[in-house]
């Protein structure tokens, strides 16, 4: 879950609100308190976070409920637009022929996300170009070129050039039959005359359609002045969000948006090439307050699971059929969605509900099953009935585990059976189940 503290934060200011008695003046204004609070030492800038609050102070106080509408919930949801409305408006970076220039400082992670935003465009069926124009950093060309091969696409450079716009002139005309060509620029440790030189320079001959301003979540308020300085360069047209995950404060990345004017596209989520996710302020604002957010479940089920084995596996349960490979196949699709704590991020109410340490346990516990199932004869994940103890002292001798770890992986198999024959003794849900069957669509049951 992206920005923890801000979250916990701002979560437990909502608890307040919805545990309160009555809804009156005075609980308004600690609420209001609180929030300023939770965006102040989240690095939001001063200005914004005054600005913010005070008209969530003045809406709650003035603004009567919609029909229907508690007055707790009325201000939980005016606290939710507020938020949604200091990120801007949703803009999705189309997948058509177009140049993107990205620009930012040093350590930024401009170069990676280059690489994160040509895999994107690849899965969408584009042909992408990267052309390396950081002449000045050494090895900026090898990284990039590493990056490209990693996903597959093409990088040009010149090594031992020093014009940048050169380098960008040649990059052009060599993939002029590319759909996509994204140009890395050079940065600076800190904002200097000489780069803004540069990147106007490069602004005028590649002539991008888009202007991506790359942003470091960790940055602080210097955030503000830099976003300026670049926007007043090139004229930024997009953002893109850096290394927001769980430890940054990230408000002073986000609140540099107002700077500009124009919106996060995209935010960086770890460290890994696909660690990337399109950014929608209402989603965002969701699961940043626990509200969770079904929609890029569903999407992230849909991109990671193989819908063939899903079929195929429900098809099996629902048969009455529910081993142990049926149990590994589960699993191996749940660890293909991506890390648990970012899953429990989309589910509502979810956050909060299970410590890091708690999903850090059960992550790797899952990787133990899978570990002591490898160790398994066919006929032992075939009918589990039959490993008894001279069986389960050899599965944890070839895997390396204990025979303690074996019978855990077995009792947690064997509750998984019980659920599972429920599910399938509920008239409802078997006929929902074979609705989305004959439909082919298993997202609804993450599937």
């Amino acid at each position: 879950m992206v920005l923890d503290k801000l979250g916990e934060s701002l979560r437990g200011a909502l608890k307040k609100v919805a545990n309160a008695s009555n809804i009156d003046q005075k609980v308004i204004k600690e609420l209001v308190k609180e929030i300023q609070r939770a965006l102040l030492q989240a690095d939001v800038n001063v200005k914004l976070t005054l600005s913010l609050t005070k008209e969530i102070e003045r809406r709650a106080l003035s603004e009567k409920p919609k029909p229907g509408m508690s007055m707790k919930a009325h201000v939980i949801q005016i606290i939710y637009d507020e938020l949604v409305n200091i990120l801007g408006e949703k803009k999705e970076l189309e997948a058509k022929k177009q140049v993107i220039m990205m620009v930012g400082l040093y350590g930024n992670g401009k170069t990676t996300t280059c690489g994160k935003l040509a895999r994107y465009f690849k899965k969408k069926g584009r042909k992408v170009g990267l052309i390396a124009a950081d002449v000045h950093r050494p090895a900026a060309y090898d990284q990039l070129s590493q990056i490209g091969e990693l996903v597959d696409i093409p990088v040009f450079g010149k090594p031992g050039e020093k014009k940048a716009p050169k380098v960008v002139r040649e990059g052009l005309e060599h993939f002029n039959s590319s759909d996509i060509i994204i140009i890395d620029t050079s940065g600076r440790h800190s904002l200097e005359k000489d780069l803004i030189q540069e990147v106007t320079a490069i602004t005028k001959v590649a002539r991008p359609t888009e202007k991506i301003l790359v942003m470091d979540a960790t940055i602080g308020q210097q955030a503000g002045p830099q976003a300026k300085a670049f926007h007043d360069a090139v004229g930024v047209t997009s953002v893109i969000i850096t290394k927001l995950d769980g430890s940054a404060k990230g408000g002073g990345a986000i609140s540099a948006v107002s700077e500009t004017g124009a919106p996060i596209v995209f935010i960086g989520t770890g460290e890994h090439i696909e660690d990337i996710e399109a950014f929608d302020p209402n989603r965002f604002i969701s699961r940043l307050l626990g509200m969770g957010d079904i929609e890029s479940l569903l999407e992230t089920a849909a991109e990671a699971i193989d819908e063939d084995m899903a079929v195929e596996t429900m098809q099996k349960i629902m048969s009455g059929k529910f081993t142990l490979i049926e149990m590994r196949d589960q699993m191996e699709m749940l660890a293909n969605m991506g890390p648990l704590k970012k899953i429990m991020g989309m589910l509502p109410g979810a956050t909060g509900q299970l410590s890091d340490d708690d999903l850090e346990k059960t992550q790797e516990k899952l990787r133990k099953f899978k570990v002591i199932m490898g160790s398994m004869t066919e006929e032992e994940l075939m009918d589990p009935k039959i490993i008894k103890a001279s069986r389960v002292k050899r599965i944890a001798s070839g895997c390396g585990m204990t025979a303690k770890d074996v019978r855990e992986l077995l009792s947690h198999y064997n509750i998984s059976k019980k659920q599972m024959k429920g599910i399938m003794g509920n008239r409802k849900m078997r006929k929902q189940l074979q609705k989305q069957m004959k439909s082919g669509d298993m997202s609804q049951f993450g599937l």
